[in-house]
């Protein structure tokens, strides 16, 4: 059957109520069906579904289409996995439908091959990586579960073997499987215990590589290609999504070694992002099996700064996050291995709601006895709380009023004032392929990149002025990436890029690719660095005009006529400085 036959059958037999109705619950309203919009966040239905053209449409967010472009959209499959999709369930023949997926087929049957190759490795004869896995406390059983491979410490064992098999060289680098250096082919993935990236329908995508002992990347993961996307994939949710929606809960942990202890630990609804910050479509892909979410990250300060950020990217689409705080130990994995999985579940119990995790999180960086440090700790929860649903937002302005001693009237004020003022917005609902490409993190200011961009040109740069040193690089992904060049600069070395980028979190890794596309001719980098220096300056002073009508608007008579006519005249001063620089 051709592939317009096939689309047409489709439409024919798969009603687009039902389709829809399993994930948003809708209600005869005329000639339509309405329901809450399951692409943005609404609390009065504007999402019609019409039975008779088989159509659906949000006055909303303008979202539109057929059965299919439905399941595209919510599922995050392409249009001829979304036709598939439908196919199967509604027992629709689609052999020889769709040509395109003959590739996708062979780079599935590559990648399968691979696994089974690393998968005999770790077993035929004694080796370091099931040594390594033993020491670990990880079963057999489990490591069959998992399909845990192992790949040798030579240069090209899976090269010759792959190529035993008639596969060329040409589709082994398209998957990353092997590397090149001018004529010379290797195997990427050496010396690693192998822990093979499945699809939800069971697919080797990908693989992830655990470095046995030292050395740098301590993991090394499969690069994109056609059949993976780091972005669109959850380690292990192919064994662990019907537990997941079974409790009607996932727990999210960051590394392969947590999902696998926990899960050999009887916790079973857990997974695993892909060795980058949690996005969007990864959201999206939980929200198909539960709205409940535990954040169980690293306890260490990158974890808990990803925690953060994950929870607006999961409250964003709708889902009701938490975060879990692994007491006693490093991570999940250390965790569950002292205390057992009965501890861990009693942990779960305990994990703190997406609110109270970020006034805990935001007042442990600040000294609330101290008038000034209180004064930023609110600038700072009440930018957070801009990001919440205003009822949820209400319930917290009690809190912080009880936490600060601050009246909830003052902070109320304060709040609402914000919500027109330049303060954090929600992340965007929804961005094609091509605007994530281009869009950039927005922890992270053109100044901080061109100021590192120019550090790495010239290790001079990396001596800032006094007055603004403390204050430049406020994004995590700019601070590791300073810390590192001037830990070069200091030793007198050059900075070796390549050599940098072992020593990177992910999203820092993925912030020095951006920077070093940055081109800044020879003779504008002096110019550049001073509007770099200027900007920095300006927008230190905007952060100290934006303290003086804090502690103006939130004084109860505490602060004497001397001190507020002082806070009066500083500011005045900042206004004019400012005005000067053309604010």
């Amino acid at each position: 059957m051709s592939q317009n036959n096939i689309v047409d059958e489709i439409k024919s037999r798969c009603n687009i109520v039902d389709v829809v109705g399993r994930v948003v619950q809708l209600k005869k309203a005329g000639v339509n069906h309405k329901g809450l919009c399951p692409f943005h966040n609404e609390k009065t239905p504007s999402f019609n579904v019409n039975e008779e053209r088989q159509t659906y449409k949000c006055f909303g967010c303008g979202e539109s289409g057929d059965v299919i472009s439905f399941t595209e959209k919510y599922y995050n499959l392409d249009f001829r996995e979304a036709c598939e999709m439908l196919a199967r369930e509604y027992g629709i023949d689609t052999t020889g439908s769709f040509g395109s997926s003959e590739h996708k087929k062979e780079l599935y049957e590559i990648n399968r091959q691979a696994a089974r190759f690393f998968y005999q490795a770790m077993r035929e004869k004694i080796n370091p990586g099931y040594a390594y896995m033993k020491d670990r406390g990880i079963s057999e059983e489990t490591m069959n579960r998992f399909g845990i491979g192992y790949a040798d410490g030579q240069w090209q064992s899976l090269l010759e073997h792959m190529e035993s098999l008639g596969i060329s060289r040409e589709k082994l680098m398209q998957l990353g499987l092997i590397s090149r250096s001018g004529e010379r082919y290797y195997d990427k993935f050496r010396d690693r215990v192998i822990f093979p990236i499945l699809n939800t329908g069971g697919k080797v995508i990908g693989f992830g590589g655990r470095i046995i002992g030292d050395g740098n990347p301590k993991y090394l993961n499969s690069q994109e290609s056609d059949i993976f996307q780091k972005k669109n994939n959850l380690y292990a949710l192919n064994l662990t999504k019907s537990e997941v929606m079974k409790e009607d809960q996932i727990i999210l942990v960051e590394g392969y070694m947590d999902v696998v202890s926990l899960y050999q630990a009887g916790v079973r609804n857990v997974c695993a992002s892909l060795g980058t910050a949690l996005t969007e479509n990864q959201a999206r892909l939980i929200k198909r099996f539960t709205r409940n979410v535990i954040l169980s990250y690293d306890a260490d300060e990158a974890g808990q700064n990803a925690a953060m950020r994950g929870l607006d990217i999961l409250y964003a689409e709708d889902l009701r996050p938490k975060v879990l705080k692994v007491e006693g130990a490093k991570d999940p994995d250390e965790y569950v291995k002292k205390n057992g999985r009965t501890a861990f579940a009693q942990l779960t119990e305990k994990a703190l709601p997406l609110g109270d995790f970020k006034m805990a999180r935001l007042s442990s960086k600040y000294d609330l006895e101290d008038e000034q440090q209180r004064l930023d700790y609110l600038r700072e929860i009440i930018a957070a709380l801009q990001l919440m649903k205003p009822v949820e937002a209400d319930l917290y302005i009690g809190k912080i009023a009880e936490q600060t001693g601050i009246s909830p009237q003052a902070i109320r004020r304060e709040y609402e004032t914000s919500r027109t003022d330049e303060t954090p917005k929600p992340p965007p609902r929804r961005e094609t392929d091509r605007q994530a490409k281009q869009s950039v993190p927005a922890q992270i200011t053109p100044a901080e990149r061109n100021l590192l961009k120019l550090m790495l040109i010239n290790r001079r740069y990396t001596q800032l002025p006094e007055d603004i040193s403390d204050m430049v690089f406020r994004s995590s992904e700019g601070s590791q990436l300073y810390r590192e060049i001037k830990d070069a600069a200091e030793e007198g070395v050059a900075v070796d890029e390549r050599k940098l980028g072992q020593l990177l979190e992910p999203e820092a890794l993925e912030e020095l690719k951006r920077i070093s596309g940055i081109v800044i001719p020879e003779d504008k980098e002096e110019i550049i660095y001073r509007q770099c220096v200027s900007f920095i300056r300006r927008e230190r002073l905007k952060q100290r005009d934006q303290e003086i009508t804090w502690k103006l608007s939130l004084d109860n008579g505490e602060l004497s006529d001397d001190e507020l006519a002082s806070l009066m005249r500083e500011q005045a001063d900042i206004q004019k400085k400012l005005k000067g620089q053309g604010e």
